[in-house]
């Protein structure tokens, strides 16, 4: 029983790291798909170096806070919803053991452990840690590893702001003929590394997925730009 627990214990921390990688990936290609669209919008109607700064560090600062602020409500409610499941769990064990004892034995049968095994397993369980034995067999939670909501609002921040960084600089750094172009195809190229990456780590079609990405970030730089343009034209 001790080599399940770890292999579940280890398939629950895996998982976690995944998700927490996706998490990454995708707040980076939040990042780089809406500066671009920003910065490639101003740069329609105009081509001050200055402009296209504010407007991409204006832009990359409200998405980070924006992105983390978001992650952190988010994360604080799942937290305390786990927080409030194991507290009936704990309440349910103190009141009812016998039930939490048949209930984790019915779990474990499910999982495909015959009655008699299922039975001694949820004992051992119960009399090593009954609260734990619960909480990942039943509500899927590690008690000692709940959800951070200040390390996963860090960790958008964070993702954000270097997704964002990239169109940024491609933007304001090369001469004025070039950075257009140069923003453009690098964040195509960054688009393609982030739709492999998500695609990687969710066993999708990798294929599928960048071709989605580049088309989505193509169609965001095109509307804001011909949208910048026109308001250029125009003079307002």
């Amino acid at each position: 029983m001790t080599d399940s627990t770890h292999d579940e214990a280890h398939g629950g921390t895996l998982g976690s790291r995944l998700n927490w990688l996706r998490a990454a990936v995708l707040g980076a290609n939040d990042g780089i798909v809406s500066t671009a669209g920003l910065v490639v919008g101003v740069a329609g109607a105009t081509d001050d170096r200055s402009a296209l700064l504010t407007a991409g560090l204006a832009g990359l600062l409200a998405g980070s806070m924006s992105m983390a602020a978001g992650e952190y409500v988010s994360v604080s409610t799942q937290r305390d919803s786990e927080m409030a499941a194991l507290a009936t769990e704990r309440r349910e064990l103190r009141e009812q053991p016998e039930a939490e004892l048949l209930e984790l034995t019915g779990l474990l049968e499910e999982r495909g452990l015959s009655r008699e095994v299922a039975r001694e397993a949820a004992e051992q369980l119960t009399e090593r840690d009954a609260l734990r034995a619960h909480a990942r067999v039943e509500l899927g939670i590690d008690p000692d590893d709940l959800t951070n909501p200040w390390h996963a609002a860090w960790a958008s921040f964070l993702a954000f702001t270097v997704g964002a960084l990239l169109p940024l600089l491609a933007i304001v750094l090369p001469p004025t003929s070039w950075r257009l172009l140069v923003t453009v195809i690098s964040v195509l190229a960054s688009l393609v590394v982030t739709g492999w990456a998500s695609a990687r780590l969710g066993s999708a079609d990798a294929r599928r997925a960048m071709l989605r990405n580049v088309a989505g970030g193509a169609l965001a730089m095109a509307v804001t730009y011909a949208a910048g343009a026109l308001l250029g034209a125009a003079g307002v």
